[in-house]
Order: C-alpha cells, then sequence, then structure tokens
C-alpha cells in the first residue's frame, strides 16, 4: 500500500477550517485521478463524522444509500426503515438528528454525481444550510470532479448554494520533488516519468511500475490497449459537455497554435467566441496563458500546462493510425525535442525558485528573441537570466550560451541602467561546471537537481 504523499499544505489549510467554530461548507474540486478521495480520506481519518462516496446512479437509490449511511452512524433504526425519495425530506429529517453544538463531518466524495442526477438538490440543500445547519457546528465537506456540475451547481452565481461556501480549494497536480516520492528509478528517468505523465498521484501510481519512462511510454501510451491510450476521451467527457470542441482547442494548441486568433481558426471558431473554452480550461489547469516577463500591456499565448495532456496530443493523438496496427515508435530526436520543452517548465516553475527570492519569474520574448527563464528581484534591482537545454554540453559549449544570453538581456527593459546582471544555464548535463561558476555564470544540471530534491 502506497503511504499518503504531501498534500500538507492543503490538509493544514482544512485543518484550520476544521478548527474553527460554527458551521463549516468547504468545497474540494479538480480533475479526475488528482488524489481528492485520497486528500479527504486523510483528513477525516482521526474525526467523527459521515465519509459517503456517491455513485452515478438514479437519485432514489442515490437517497437511499446516504439514508443508510447516516442512520448508521447515528444509531437511528427509525430512519433505516423510513422510505424518503426527495432531499428535501431527507434533510428535514436531518435537522432532528444532527447535534448543534458537537463537531462532526458530513463528508460527501463525488457531489457532483448527486448534481448529475437532480439539479433541484442546489436549492434544497441551500434551504437546509440557511434554515438549520449554518447554525450548528457541522463541518460539510463536498468534493467532484465534474467540473462543470461543480462549478455551475455550488461555485458561480446563478447557483442557490453561491455564498454559502466557506472555502473552496482547487486540487492541483504533484511538484516534482513530491511526485518523485512514489518512482523507484534513477533521477533522470524520475524526471522523465514526470515529464510524460505529470503530478496526478494515479498516474504514478501506475508509472511506479516501470523501471523506465521508455518502458512506461512503450506499454501504456503507444499501444491500442495502453492504460493512457483513450484516457483524455475520459477525462473531457467526464469534465465538459462539448467535448469535441475542447478536444480541438488541446489539438490546435499542441501543434503550435498558441494565440486566441489561430486556436479559433483551427477550431472553426469565431474568436471572441473562443475566450469562455479558454478560461474554462484554464480553471482546471489543462491550459495556461503567460505573457513575457517585463513587458506590460504584452498580449499573452496559450500553452498546455497539463503535461499528461501535452504528452498525449504530441505523441498518442497524432499517431493513433500506427497505433492501431502496432506500428508506431516515437523518435528519440522527438522525444528530446518534447522533453526539452517540458524541461524548460519544470526549471522555471519548480528549480528556478529555490535559487532566488526573485518577485518575478518567467519568460521572455521579443520577435524572433526568446529567453528561457527571467528572474527579477524589484528590490534588489537583481536579474538573472537562463537558458535550459536538455543536453550534455562542453565547457565550450556553455561558454557559447552564455555569451549569446548576454547579448539578448540586453533587449529585456527592466531598469536596465541600475540592474545588476547575472547569467546561468540549467542543463541535462555539463562539463567542468566549477570553472564556469569561477567565471561568476550560474550553472547547474540533473546532478545539483538531485541534491536539492
Amino acid at each position: 500500500m502506497i503511504r499518503f504523499i504531501n498534500r500538507d499544505y492543503e490538509i493544514s489549510l482544512l485543518n484550520e477550517e476544521w478548527e474553527k467554530k460554527g458551521a463549516q461548507f468547504v468545497v474540494i474540486y479538480g480533475r479526475r485521478r488528482i488524489g481528492k478521495t485520497a486528500l479527504i480520506t486523510e483528513f477525516t481519518k482521526d474525526k467523527d463524522g459521515i465519509f459517503y462516496i456517491a455513485e452515478d446512479v438514479n437519485k432514489k437509490v442515490q437517497i437511499n444509500d446516504f439514508k443508510g449511511k447516516i442512520a448508521s452512524f447515528f444509531k437511528d433504526d427509525l430512519l433505516k426503515t423510513l422510505d424518503i425519495s426527495e432531499w428535501g425530506d431527507l434533510f428535514s429529517y436531518l435537522k432532528k438528528i444532527i447535534p448543534v453544538d458537537k463537531k462532526i463531518h458530513i463528508t460527501i466524495d463525488e457531489f457532483s454525481y448527486f448534481m448529475k442526477n437532480n439539479p433541484a438538490l442546489a436549492s434544497a440543500l441551500q434551504k437546509f444550510w440557511d434554515n438549520y445547519l449554518s447554525k450548528t457546528n457541522t463541518f460539510l465537506l463536498v468534493s467532484g470532479s465534474i467540473f462543470g456540475l461543480m462549478s455551475e451547481g455550488i461555485l458561480s452565481t446563478s447557483s442557490p448554494l453561491y455564498g454559502r461556501r466557506t472555502r473552496d480549494m482547487l486540487l492541483r497536480e504533484l511538484s516534482f520533488k513530491n511526485a518523485s516520492k512514489f518512482l523507484e528509478m534513477p533521477f533522470e528517468e524520475k524526471l522523465k516519468t514526470y515529464m510524460v505523465v505529470g503530478g496526478v498521484p494515479e498516474y504514478l501510481l501506475k508509472a511506479r511500475f516501470y523501471p523506465s519512462s521508455k518502458k512506461l511510454f512503450e506499454k501504456e501510451f503507444a499501444s491500442k490497449d495502453g492504460y493512457f491510450y483513450r484516457e483524455p476521451y475520459y477525462l473531457l467527457s467526464q469534465d465538459f459537455k462539448e467535448i469535441k470542441t475542447y478536444f480541438t482547442i488541446l489539438n490546435a494548441i499542441a501543434y503550435g497554435n498558441t494565440k486566441p486568433s489561430d486556436i479559433a481558426n483551427f477550431a472553426g471558431i469565431k474568436t471572441r467566441e473562443i475566450y469562455p473554452y479558454l478560461e474554462n480550461l484554464m480553471r482546471l489547469n489543462f491550459i495556461e496563458k503567460i505573457t513575457p516577463i517585463a513587458k506590460s500591456g504584452k498580449s499573452g499565448i496559450y500553452l498546455i500546462k497539463d503535461v499528461f495532456f501535452d504528452c498525449w496530443f504530441n505523441f498518442v493523438h497524432k499517431n493513433r493510425e500506427f497505433i492501431e496496427r502496432d506500428q508506431y515508435k516515437p523518435s528519440k530526436q522527438d522525444m528530446n525535442t518534447y522533453f526539452g520543452k517540458r524541461f524548460e517548465i519544470i526549471a522555471r516553475d519548480e528549480f528556478t525558485p529555490e535559487l532566488t527570492v526573485a518577485s518575478k519569474i518567467g519568460k521572455w520574448w521579443h520577435k524572433s528573441e526568446d529567453i528561457d527563464i527571467v528572474a527579477l528581484d524589484e528590490k534588489k534591482k537583481h536579474a538573472l537570466f537562463f537558458e535550459c537545454k536538455w543536453k550534455d554540453l562542453t565547457y565550450n559549449k556553455s561558454l557559447n550560451i552564455l555569451e549569446e544570453l548576454k547579448e539578448k538581456a540586453v533587449f529585456v527593459e527592466w531598469f536596465n541602467d541600475k540592474r545588476k546582471e547575472q547569467y546561468g544555464i540549467i542543463a541535462k548535463k555539463m562539463e567542468d561546471k566549477e570553472s564556469l561558476r569561477k567565471k561568476g555564470f550560474l550553472v547547474y544540471d540533473l546532478e545539483d537537481w538531485k541534491q536539492k530534491a
């Protein structure tokens, strides 16, 4: 059995809510496989209350099952025998048995299934919360994966439950540092595996059985019977009604269409109509919008943020015919190009923040020039410039990269006449790092990263 890994921040936040006096209404949502059930199981394991996992069955069955769980907890034999077919009737009965002062939790995992099979549930729960539950010491926790239902049914201004929640939490992927704890393989293979499946706990549990990222990819991605081969269809069909449109948008971005107008043209949608779709994909962390650092007012571009989706659309989607015929093997060059892109993102988001207290870290570009990582310390007027290379670099090659970096840094408009500058490289492997460091350069490779992990 795999031990519960990380989520320290989320557990701490939930415990803070638990310690507060009075009723609390906490909503946890996020993409499937992200670990919502594991999180709330860990949080509630030493707390008194009801933990119910909803199923996608009809309303009558859902009410009857939930009623049975409540009756067992309160040892209420009468409730077990009652024939209740409406949520409002069940909530009316609960007013008689839920204590006012005692601290208990009522946790409903996959609450979105309740919402899916009975849209009127939100109104019934709102009345129950307003008229009784909010006046008790009850900790109501609901979680769900279906984005539209959780957003529209609970969080949006149009929902009867709007404004009732005391905390909502979008559960995100694990960082590489914590994701790597699932894996028993060399450090470089851990990183490559992370760049294939990302920080989704269930995917990492699948990956842990493989000795390398290559074996994982061949068996579970590049095979028509692979675990990940059809996964995006399932994920998108659960979270969105217009699956074809969202699928096409993700495909467009994976193919290099990063501007809203280009994405819209690819998808056959008017540009002004593309933004709600992009916003929904961003809210679930499937994509992200980035703008060049130190260039205020510059319009941004959209990139696939979800590692698994990025890998799948880059390799599986475009090669489905070959995979179906068992004829597909990705080239080493294509894989290294992909790893190079993801390595830059991980270095920017996870490694660089450990090197500096900079207030801003991002990517810079202008016309044909770009710098992979720029870190700006506004208090000290200190600027760090990094290039990322998924390569083994010789000493001379590193010097050439650093000289080119110096030349490009001049065009980054940020306190140009006052700032202090440093230049560096984050690479897969580097020759003679100490000599470069003596020259004042900030150079790191996987060996340095491994020591910090």
